[in-house]
Order: structure tokens, then sequence, then C-alpha cells
């Protein structure tokens, strides 16, 4: 198929003072998946205010965007929707306060009315130890290329 349209993503990777790194664990349309966190570029928004906004409203969070890590050089189609091309963009995030920040120890940690529900969607965030971090961490294709820059540096 060939695609129709443009899907731009922007993620960022923020690691704490331990060095750990923050995933999103999410649940949608039936499937179970971890992630860097961020989203969708909206018409009219740069990368780096997208992924500001993505953070304020996924996590509470206010973060600085650091330096540019990766984009998307190669074709992606969307796993969502097949007429889609997916661009994603990754920068390093830094935020000086984490305390608002809801983690869990527990991968997918989303309520049984969540999960029970396949058109439901949730995510929960929690803190990966970087030893412990490698390309099987993540699911999403174009992350697995960013998670192996992240264990090689």
């Amino acid at each position: 198929m060939v695609p129709e349209r443009f899907n731009i993503r922007v993620y960022g990777i923020l690691m704490d003072d331990k060095n750990n790194i923050l995933v999103s664990d999410e649940y949608v349309r039936g499937n179970y998946f971890t992630k860097f966190p961020g989203g969708g570029l909206e018409l009219g928004e740069g990368t780096r205010d997208c992924l500001k906004r993505e953070f304020k409203e996924e996590t509470g969070l206010e973060v600085e965007i650091g330096e540019h890590i990766y984009t998307t050089d190669f074709y992606q189609p969307s796993a969502f929707r097949s007429a889609d091309q997916i661009i994603s963009i990754y920068y390093a995030v830094s935020c000086k306060d984490l305390t608002g920040l809801k983690t869990s120890d527990m991968p997918f940690d989303l309520s049984m009315e969540i999960t029970s529900n396949p058109a439901a969607a949730g995510e929960s965030f929690r803190w990966v130890a970087i030893k412990d971090f490698s390309v099987e961490t993540v699911h999403i294709p174009i992350d697995k290329i960013v998670a192996e820059i992240l264990c090689e540096s």
C-alpha cells in the first residue's frame, strides 16, 4: 500500500539522577506496548513545543528539550492507520522537578476497567534502570533503534 499522509511523532528520552529511563506502558485498541513518552505533532506546532506539550499532558511534567537523538530514516507504516507513514523524532529531555510524576514498579499498571475493554486506552509510567534497559524493553520498531543508540552510549 502506498501511504497517503505523514504522521509525525515526537518522543523524549528522560533519565533521572539514578540512571533510570522513563518508559510509558500503554494499552491501545486491545494491544499492550512499551514506548518512550511523547506523541503526535499538531499543525502549526514545532517539534520541541510538541514534546513539551505531550510531556505536560501525559506526565504533568515541565521538561526542557535537549539534544536531538534520532529521526526516522526508513519507511515505517503505521500499525494503527495503514494509510499513514510514521516519522518519529527523538530528543533528550530533562526535568528539574520529578516529584509530581506518578510511576509504578509494575509494567502496565492499569485498571481492570481499562484492560477489560478493547476500545479503551490507558498508560502508566515506570523507570527502567539503564543497566536493565535493552532493545527488548520497547515495542515500537523505531523506538528499538533509539534503544540501541542509548545502549551503545
